[in-house]
């Protein structure tokens, strides 16, 4: 029905990551909107080299501009940044080293080139192994005694007891041989429960950590009461600067694709990240009593 097992290996440690991984990029796939795009370079390629690579190359080949992923060097410019980048396409044949400014614009993801791939295996890695203590946690919540036979005839009797008791059935003990032998030792349940606890716990503290850093309001409250508007304010401050470091990158370098291309492409926040950004710029106006401009001045009105 589904394509194969539906069951789920917690124990695939690297599946369980590029998993996460897989989704979150999902989600990021809708956190700019582009306009003006040919029809060569599909949105989902261009975000997607972009956020996996860290940073991705525009260049016309044959009269059609493409987007390429490739390695930068050459000698550096005064600024120490590279001055070529080499792509190699087995699609269209093409195997080329470009000169950056001249030939080509480089596009970074955000200003150092990372990509958003190394922060979230740190998280994804983080979660599976949380998820996997979890499932852990989960099935020692299931033994409530370790139960102990002297023989064998003893342990038959008390596995033919457990599983009365669990299809159901009245258990039975017919010798007092069963309950001479047999010992029972408490397995520490409250302990399992609270190690459950700080799982689940640990869990919310990832997904919301990786969440507010890639700009999206998912608080996740230590205290286990209400917050304050300062410390939401607090929270909120702390959204933005990857994103808004993400989107100007985009923006610096599609000013010089049009440039370069005599495009008219244009790039802005999208979805829940567009949100966001509007509900913290009234929130800040609401705070400041005056409203806010694009750069962080206020505007000033005079009263005729």
């Amino acid at each position: 029905m589904f394509g194969g097992s539906p069951k789920f290996d917690f124990a695939d440690k690297t599946a369980c990551i590029n998993q996460h991984i897989a989704y979150m990029l999902n989600r990021t796939q809708s956190m700019f909107r582009w306009k003006g795009l040919p029809d060569t370079i599909p949105e989902r390629s261009l975000e997607l080299f972009l956020q996996t690579n860290g940073n991705v190359c525009f260049y016309k080949y044959n009269g059609e501009l493409y987007v390429f992923t490739g390695g930068m060097g050459g000698e550096p410019d005064v600024y120490y940044m590279p001055t070529v980048y080499t792509i190699a396409n087995p699609a269209l044949k093409i195997s080329k080293s470009l000169k950056i400014g001249t030939e080509c614009v480089v596009m970074p993801n955000d200003s150092l080139y990372l990509g958003l791939i190394p922060m979230f295996s740190r998280y994804a890695s983080g979660m599976t192994e949380n998820e996997l203590s979890m499932k852990l946690a989960i099935i020692n919540s299931r033994i409530i005694d370790i139960i102990s036979a002297p023989d064998d005839r003893t342990r038959e009797s008390a596995e033919k007891f457990l599983s009365d008791i669990d299809n159901g059935k009245p258990g039975v003990i017919a010798e007092n041989a069963f309950l001479d032998g047999i010992r029972a030792q408490p397995y520490g349940t409250t302990a399992n429960s609270n190690a459950l606890t700080n799982l689940i716990e640990m869990e919310q503290y990832l997904k919301a950590s990786w969440f507010n850093e890639l700009g999206l309001n998912a608080n996740y409250n230590m205290k286990r009461e209400s917050l304050n508007s300062s410390e939401s304010q607090m929270n909120n401050d702390a959204l933005l600067p990857l994103v808004d470091d993400m989107l100007k990158c985009r923006e610096l370098a599609i000013e010089k694709v049009n440039k370069m291309f005599g495009t008219e492409i244009s790039v802005s926040l999208a979805s829940s990240w567009e949100d966001n950004e509007q509900e913290i710029e009234l929130e800040h106006e609401k705070i400041s009593g005056q409203p806010e401009t694009k750069g962080g001045e206020t505007e000033n009105y005079e009263q005729e």
